[in-house]
């Protein structure tokens, strides 16, 4: 007679239950865990940008000028920040609208930068057609301010601002003024300035800056509006004198010229810039590290030293937003004198 089978005790069919149950749901979840461990991988170990690879600068216009000297210097300091090579590469032609289409036609990853000027303000209202979109640009940092500067021979009958204001008013169309070319924010703002002051003057746009100066210098001009680094030279060796300038406040290069806007004409300004752009859709942490290494750059006793020689403002950077906002407002600015006084380029 065999012995009656005890019956299995209630917790043990539940232990064994749970075991078979605990090695199906890790048959079924560890191989899906692993990939996501194995695909998370290589995300968490990428290297921080720019990761030692090379980072291109264009620069929309030929070497030598204003724009080329100050991103040569950006270049430098971004490249010992960042740790990698900053090439700077000349793109110019068709007023900075070239370099600029080719920087909005790169891809968003932070190594192909634009060192972007007044021009992509002004140029939307001054040509019928742009091969890109202001839309197509990130805007990173403003980098550096300058003024307009009016300027004639020291031979010319005006002594001071005023004066030369009654003498244009009294003889309308009589007087001219020279620009570096058309659609200069030289020749905006002088155009900015015939209509707050209500003056007539010629306009005779020349290719560049130097053949300006040269012919207000022989009194085949009477006067010129232009950028106050290429005028400062000629300033202080006497052989350009300085009406007013451009600026909202007076300018330590030019401590005893006054401003249009203090002289009868609050919130005039005609300045131009320089600032670092990108084409739009970049990463959120590169934009920000671009920022932030462009900010300690322009902090640097080099590029403080040498921008400040000639008069250049190099403004404090909060945000990136402040450049953006900059760019909104120029747009509206000159979108306004362009259609007021009819400039075109094309």
């Amino acid at each position: 007679m065999h012995a009656a089978r005890s019956p299995r005790h209630p917790a043990h069919v539940v232990s064994s239950r749970f075991s078979t149950l605990r090695r199906a749901v890790i048959k079924a979840v560890l191989p899906a865990l692993c990939a996501g461990l194995l695909a998370a991988g290589p995300a968490i170990a990428a290297p921080v940008y720019p990761a030692g690879k090379p980072i291109s600068l264009v620069v929309p216009f030929p070497a030598g000028g204003g724009t080329d000297f100050i991103g040569r210097m950006l270049a430098e300091e971004l490249g010992k920040i960042l740790e990698t090579t900053v090439v700077v590469e000349n793109k110019g032609g068709a007023n900075s609208n070239i370099g600029t289409a080719y920087v909005t036609n790169a891809r968003p990853d932070g190594y192909t930068l634009l060192v972007s000027g007044v021009g992509i303000a002004t140029n939307p209202a001054l040509y019928s057609k742009l091969p890109y979109r202001l839309e197509q640009l990130e805007q990173i940092a403003i980098l550096a301010f300058g003024s307009d500067v009016l300027v004639t021979s020291p031979t010319f009958a005006a002594k001071d601002f005023e004066a030369f204001q009654d003498m244009v008013r009294k003889s309308p169309g009589k007087y001219s003024h020279a620009s570096s070319g058309n659609g200069t924010s030289g020749h905006l703002g002088m155009e900015m300035l015939k209509m707050r002051a209500k003056l007539d003057l010629m306009h005779v746009p020349y290719n560049g800056g130097a053949a300006a100066i040269n012919d207000v210098l022989a009194g085949r001009v009477d006067t010129l509006f232009l950028n106050q680094d290429t005028v400062l030279p000629h300033v202080r060796a006497g052989k350009l004198k300085a009406l007013a300038i451009g600026s909202a406040e007076r300018n330590p290069a030019f401590p005893d010229t006054p401003t249009v806007a203090e002289s009868g004409y609050p919130g005039f300004s005609s300045e131009y810039w320089f600032g670092l752009s990108a084409p739009a859709g970049l990463p959120e942490d590169v934009a920000q590290r671009l920022f932030d290494a462009t900010r300690t750059a322009m902090q640097s006793p080099r590029i403080q030293e040498r921008l400040t020689a000639v008069g250049l403002v190099i403004p404090t950077l909060t945000d990136r937003k402040q450049y953006s906002q900059l760019v909104e407002s120029e747009v509206k600015k000159w979108g306004e004198v362009v259609r007021a006084s009819g400039a075109r380029i094309d």
